[in-house]
């Protein structure tokens, strides 16, 4: 594994090259994701990761493209919430609530890092109360690329007093490359039944609702195109995609079960690999996330769900760990399989 490293202004970049040619590239600027070159069915490189050419143009960019977001990842009502009696109140920077941790938030800072074997660790340490979050609280990112074309993404949090935590990785994918346009003809499934209806500002109402017949349905595989711009409330406070949706078959343990006929699937259709992203799979909690808008992010805590084009498929288990905690390991994972397509009409 050859690790490069290049520094610009305050911002120091690493890419992570495989004996096959893919690569990786990472950023001290949120733990960024900035890049992930990988072949697709042909042999053809493309970086399937969204960006920016300059990587100042991360900071503080409204997407949060391919950082980490924190303290806490996603919405607080109202930027209010009570934890042991104490109220807390935090900035307000996404219409009524508190998104991704505040205005600064994880994403804008310049977090440590070391090399590890064949990865970097990044680390930030948050003081007791930046941004209106109790505690002292260290979060750590580390990521790993192997020579077969395996990405692993370990997010880690450890603080001193209860406080709120919430992380994930935020980058944007397009199996075609970055800059080939939209990926409304990718298609999807998920093995989840349920969603989670929001309000206007996309804070959930409590409800957990049935996809059945309605636009929010992936259990088949459909084109994101389909629905996207159908007459529904979702789809109408998201401006697309941006829900939350419950796992079909959440272990009580709190882990999920491999879905292995929709890996099994997968293979049969399709049984040479062409791109592999995994992430070893953590204790995780049952609600799952999901925008697509010309993307694909995690957004709450867990899901597991196939892309598809006409030239590849993908799949996904997207868990993330939320949690009030003392000194709690709170690991994160992704998992992603990119296989090749013998169909052009998928």
């Amino acid at each position: 594994m050859e690790i490069q490293k290049k520094t610009e202004g305050e911002i120091t970049l690493y890419t992570l090259t495989n004996a096959s040619g893919a690569s990786v590239t990472l950023s001290t600027l949120g733990a960024g994701i900035v890049a992930v070159n990988v072949p697709d069915a042909n042999g053809k490189m493309d970086d399937v990761c969204l960006g920016y050419a300059n990587p100042a143009d991360y900071l503080a960019d409204g997407p949060c493209a391919g950082k980490v977001p924190g303290r806490y990842a996603n919405r607080i009502a109202r930027g209010h919430f009570t934890l042991d009696g104490q109220e807390y109140s935090l900035a307000i920077n996404n219409g009524p609530n508190a998104l991704h941790g505040g205005p600064t938030g994880f994403m804008n800072r310049i977090w440590d890092a070391e090399e590890i074997g064949s990865g970097v660790r990044f680390t930030y340490h948050a003081p007791d109360g930046e941004e209106g979050y109790p505690g002292a609280l260290t979060a750590v990112a580390s990521y790993t690329w192997s020579d077969d074309n395996t990405l692993r993404l370990r997010l880690e949090a450890d603080t001193d007093a209860p406080t709120v935590v919430n992380l994930t990785n935020h980058a944007y994918w397009n199996l075609d490359g970055h800059d080939s346009g939209s990926v409304l003809e990718h298609g999807m499934q998920m093995n989840c039944s349920r969603f989670l209806p929001t309000d206007d500002t996309l804070i959930p109402t409590g409800e957990i609702a049935p996809v059945a017949g309605t636009p929010m349905d992936f259990t088949v595989e459909k084109k994101l195109v389909r629905d996207i711009k159908a007459d529904f409330p979702s789809l109408k406070y998201g401006k697309g995609y941006d829900s939350c949706w419950v796992i079909d078959d959440y272990c009580k343990d709190g882990t999920m079960r491999f879905d292995r006929q929709l890996y099994t699937k997968a293979e049969q259709e399709n049984p040479s690999l062409v791109r592999e992203i995994i992430n070893p799979l953590y204790r995780c909690t049952p609600v799952a996330g999901l925008q697509v808008v010309r993307r694909i992010r995690t957004v709450a805590r867990m899901m597991i769900m196939t892309v598809w084009r006409s030239s590849a498929r993908i799949s996904l288990m997207l868990p993330i760990t939320t949690t009030s905690l003392r000194r709690c390991f709170a690991p994160v994972s992704i998992m992603m399989r990119l296989l090749s397509s013998h169909s052009n009409e998928m």
